[in-house]
């Protein structure tokens, strides 16, 4: 589970980044070479909506896919992490005394 949202994390990332260098306020960027045609149709005002629209919406992914991975990738459960470990102690046993020593 953890690979699958990382590699979505990492997509998604990459596709904004794509999408915002695409973008130029001034139209003159790279969206009027890349689009083309579809300046011809939609008209320039309509691509650079489109671009706007689609940095908000991977931004959106990547923000609720990073919310989500802290719900599904969990080292340990609740119970787990809130049970405290505890050792226990070695009985106490009567101190012994050392055997006494012969001598010849």
């Amino acid at each position: 589970m953890t690979i699958l949202f990382i590699i979505l994390i990492l997509l998604a990332s990459f596709l904004l980044g794509f999408v915002v260098l695409v973008q130029n306020p001034k139209g003159g960027g790279l969206s009027g070479s890349i689009g083309g045609f579809s300046n011809q149709y939609m008209g320039v005002k309509q691509t650079t909506d489109i671009l706007e629209k689609g940095t908000w919406i991977f931004a959106g992914i990547i923000g609720l896919l990073c919310l989500f991975s802290t719900v599904f990738i969990s080292g340990k459960s609740t119970e787990e992490t809130l049970e405290i470990p505890t050792q226990k102690a070695p009985a106490k046993s009567a101190p012994q005394t050392p055997a006494p020593v012969k001598t010849p």
